[in-house]
């Protein structure tokens, strides 16, 4: 089959057009783009032309929000709270592997299925608050970075979260050599800290039974404990990510049929599973060595002071039976390879965002721009006044925003690809579409839960006079009965508008897929998408053109 050329070898999807009819349409103007092209056969090969999304996603998942929640959860609470991390690694894999089931069936993300399924209104609303998330997610990289700048060249936190600004230059002037490139070193030096974390176990020799424990019985002990939990919730699955994942597989041109379309989400779960896994053994690491240094009886004062604050900026000394003095060094270059690689994937995040919700694009730069300064004003001034410590922090903060704001992101999500209308024969089983809601509940539940207990203890706890307690509680208990209503209302909300489906969905469409034709089998991805600095060449093989 063509990949592309003439207008009849031009790749085309189908779109249901009557009971027995079907038009054929490009899904863009320009074919000419670099694309990953999928061979149209059936092979376990296939799964390398896949690889990269899931990856990218997972990215986000060892970025220094994620840092800073496992070390205080390690050093406050032992191996309690590796539970957390299981389930929302869990639920990670099942919740990112319908995102991007959404993009390969439907052909658009999910940005621009909530500008055509929601009123102006509120899909403005939804918009303002990805932009937030992705605001919230940028802070972690901000802070991250300063501490990272503070341990190689002692500048101080708040003149290295003012430089941060400059990263996006520094992303630019490195993003000529190619995306891939940048993102193979980074990783690199991701991957260099976790093997100091995975040696670091070996010294620290947590106890296995206290870990298994920890990793397999829930418990929840008191109200920081669930703040952590909520924090950590909020580092693992991101609302952004469900943007960015929707859109990254749209990267790769598919043979569009109902086989190609069922191998395309396999694959793409396999790859999502395995770059999730190596995440999830990195955060258990984290905590397992902050558990058991922070917890070891022959721990020294000066140790113990850091353990009982613990922040990225004091976190280096847990590597130093590994790293001896370089321990703080190493640990700062990894900290920033971690914060300038989800610089890249926020920013497309960002940018899909965008597009999708107010049809907006903007080049990577002024994207990556605009978000930094955003997260900087609340750093700096934090930095400015709380030092390291508040920095530390604010992290946890806006980790505990990001869980706040994922149902606005997960119940559309969910909602369409339980959608018959939108997702076709690709709709959701009955077990995945159960599952998927008892999880997308018990996360709201303890966000709605925190947000009740800490509210009343702070009503109930502080000096104020009572006039200024009952406008408060007012506000507060207000502003938690929009919040309901909002989740409620996308809960609710029967889904609408229909998709023009790139599956094939009915008996005689299947057909038609099996009979011979000139017209191409592929799909290609929207046009904003193509534009994308990944992937860098089409890797095609003899298999393609015949």
């Amino acid at each position: 089959m063509a990949a592309g050329g003439s207008s009849s070898g031009q790749p085309q999807f189908i779109a249901r057009a009557g009971n027995e009819s079907f038009s054929h349409a490009p899904l863009i103007e320009n074919p000419e783009t670099d694309q990953i092209v999928v061979p149209d056969k059936k092979s376990w090969k296939n799964l390398f032309a896949y690889m990269g999304p899931g990856f990218l996603v997972s990215i986000a998942y060892i970025d220094p929000g994620n840092f800073e929640t496992d070390l205080q959860s390690g050093a406050q609470y032992k191996y309690e709270l590796l539970w957390i991390i299981l389930v929302a690694s869990c639920a990670a894999l099942i919740i990112q592997s319908l995102a991007a089931n959404l993009g390969v069936v439907t052909g658009k993300h999910l940005a621009e299925h909530c500008k055509a399924e929601y009123p102006k209104v509120q899909n403005f609303i939804l918009w303002v608050l990805a932009e937030i998330a992705i605001v919230a997610c940028d802070i972690p990289e901000v802070i991250g970075t300063a501490f990272a700048l503070n341990m190689l060249f002692s500048i101080p936190v708040w003149c290295g979260v003012l430089l941060t600004g400059l990263s996006t230059l520094f992303l630019l002037a490195l993003q000529q050599y190619g995306i891939r490139k940048l993102e193979f070193l980074i990783a690199f030096l991701v991957l260099t800290i976790a093997v100091c974390f995975f040696l670091e176990l070996g010294y620290a020799k947590p106890d296995v039974g206290e870990v298994f424990y920890g990793l397999f019985v829930p418990q929840l002990k008191g109200s920081g404990a669930t703040g952590l939990a909520i924090s950590l919730l909020g580092a693992m699955v991101m609302p952004h990510n469900l943007f960015l994942h929707s859109a990254l597989v749209l990267s790769r041109k598919i043979p569009r049929s109902v086989s190609g379309i069922k191998e395309a989400c396999r694959f793409y779960m396999i790859e999502s599973g395995f770059a999730l896994m190596v995440a999830f053994l990195i955060n258990v690491s984290v905590i397992s060595v902050s558990g058991a240094v922070c917890n070891s009886p022959d721990l020294n004062k000066e140790d113990q002071m850091s353990c009982n604050d613990l922040d990225l900026n004091k976190a280096s000394f847990l590597l130093r039976n590994v790293l001896g003095k370089w321990s703080s060094k190493l640990f700062a270059i990894a900290l920033l390879a971690s914060g300038q690689s989800s610089t890249i994937t926020g920013t497309y995040a960002g940018q899909y965002v965008m597009q999708g919700f107010l049809d907006l694009k903007l080049t990577p730069w002024v994207r990556n721009f605009l978000t930094r300064c955003l997260a900087i004003v609340p750093s700096l001034i934090v930095a400015i006044i709380g030092g390291s410590s508040g920095a530390g922090k604010l992290i946890i903060i806006a980790s505990m925003i990001l869980s706040f704001e994922l149902p606005f992101a997960l119940v559309p999500l969910l909602k369409f690809t339980s959608s018959r209308t939108k997702m076709g024969t690709h709709v959701n089983s009955t077990a995945i579409t159960v599952l998927t809601w008892i999880i997308g509940c018990l996360i709201m539940a303890i966000n709605i839960y925190y947000l009740m207990t800490r509210f009343i203890h702070v009503l109930l706890h502080n000096d104020l006079q009572l006039v200024a307690v009952v406008f408060i509680g007012i506000l507060g208990f207000s502003g938690m009965a929009i919040y309901l209503a909002g989740i409620a209302y996308l809960v609710f909300r029967k889904t609408k508008e229909s998709t023009h489906l790139l599956a094939l969905t009915t008996e005689e469409s299947q057909q038609l897929s099996n009979t011979p034709s000139k017209r191409s089998g592929y799909g290609l991805p929207n046009e904003d998408l193509t534009s994308m600095q990944l992937p860098q060449r089409v890797r095609t093989t003899s298999d393609d053109v015949n």
